[in-house]
């Protein structure tokens, strides 16, 4: 073979060679692009649930003050939507008569003498069952625990706080002896 033709035969592979990814890659035909629209929820919740005593015994002192056995332990945990601006806890009883005897039924120890604090809260002193919190609670017979308003970094939270509770009887130094049973509630509300 001659010089002039073997070279003219080896440029010719060469060209095809360079020429065949590029012929290649054109065939390959693309489809038209599919989508797929993904929808999710996440929804808000509010709950409140009691750890360690959740029944407290008081040993009255007539005319005096009494410290509950055991302090209350409270957690709260949300999650919120970015609307939201703030989340109270209220502990309230059904009526201002917060205790009844259990024997008689008529002699009771009013909210106004159920004391309760949150030293992380609102009450870090005792204060009565006295108050009307908007939105919760019974008129006169509430007290806020705490408020927290909610921002950027607080959407999604639990906290744990602990009640302290007092029945306070200075007032009422004629208060008949008996056995004095109430239950006090205890709710969030999300403003």
């Amino acid at each position: 073979m001659k010089k002039g033709l073997f070279l003219k035969t080896i440029g010719s592979f060469a060209l095809v060679f360079v020429l065949l990814p590029a012929a290649a890659k054109a065939q390959i035909p693309l489809s038209n692009v599919a989508s797929a629209t993904l929808n999710a929820t996440l929804t808000e919740t509010l709950s409140v649930s009691l750890t360690g005593g959740s029944t407290v015994s008081f040993a009255l002192v007539p005319g005096g003050n009494a410290t509950g056995s055991v302090p209350v332990g409270i957690t709260t945990s949300w999650v919120l939507k970015p609307t939201r601006t703030a989340v109270k806890l209220v502990g309230y009883f059904d009526t201002t008569d917060a205790l009844t005897d259990t024997v008689t039924s008529t002699n009771h120890i009013a909210s106004a003498n159920v004391l309760g604090r949150v030293a992380t809260g609102t009450p870090t002193t005792f204060t009565a069952f006295t108050s009307t919190v908007s939105g919760i609670g019974t008129p006169g017979a509430s007290l806020e625990l705490f408020s927290e308003g909610i921002g950027g970094s607080n959407k999604n939270e639990t906290r744990t706080d602990s009640l302290d509770l007092e029945i306070d009887l200075t007032s009422v130094p004629q208060q008949p002896a008996g056995d004095y049973t109430g239950t006090l509630r205890i709710q969030a509300i999300v403003l």
